[in-house]
């Protein structure tokens, strides 16, 4: 019977937790940058493996996410490949036009 009740608690809470985990689609924390004017501009949550292009001038990326991202000098994420490390950032005047969070 005990072995039974315990059984059964264990398997609800497994139950539970692949209930409420859901997928893991984004980099918690946030990613901020420099764009137009010296204004600065922040993404919270950001998709993963999802490559996103600036609309406009883009430096000085700031990654205050847990996974790493990468940086790309042309749209797409095609050109040169910066990896910035979680909870670091490049320097303000490192210029950047497309970036992809924690990459595969």
């Amino acid at each position: 019977m005990r072995f039974t009740r315990t059984l059964t608690a264990a398997l609800g809470g497994l139950a539970l937790a692949v209930i409420t985990m859901g997928p893991a689609a984004a980099a918690d924390g946030s990613f901020v940058w420099v764009g137009p004017k010296g204004r600065a501009y922040v993404i919270q949550n950001p998709p993963e493996r999802r490559c996103l292009d600036m609309a406009q001038e883009a430096r000085g990326p700031q990654n205050s996410t847990k996974k790493a991202l990468v940086v790309y000098s042309k749209k797409k994420c095609k050109g040169t490949a910066v990896k910035i490390a979680a909870g670091h950032s490049a320097p303000g005047s490192a210029h950047f036009a497309s970036v992809v969070f924690n990459p595969r």
